[in-house]
């Protein structure tokens, strides 16, 4: 099986889902997060937010809003799929 990273948009469970190691865990995840229905198909409108973002833009929204700075200041590492603050 070919290691796929999704970090492309709309690919928000696939992403979790190849995380976690279970599509199952990845769907529980989203559900507790508000971010899928209960059905476990359909996106809620914040999940839909998420989905429309890529890995990127996801770990920068999460970063600005742990360091409480804008995203613009954040640097991204693909390998940690983290932003941190820049240090200079």
């Amino acid at each position: 099986m070919a290691n796929i990273d999704y970090n492309e948009r709309g690919q928000l469970i696939n992403r979790l889902a190849n995380q976690v190691g279970s599509r199952q865990k990845a769907i529980a995840i989203l559900q507790k997060r508000g971010h899928l229905k209960a059905d476990g198909k359909t996106l809620t409108e914040e999940g839909m937010k998420r989905d429309a973002m890529t890995a990127q833009e996801r770990a920068v929204d999460r970063g600005s809003k742990r360091f409480g700075v804008d995203g613009n200041s954040l640097l991204y590492n693909p390998f940690t799929n983290k932003a941190n603050k820049n240090r200079l």
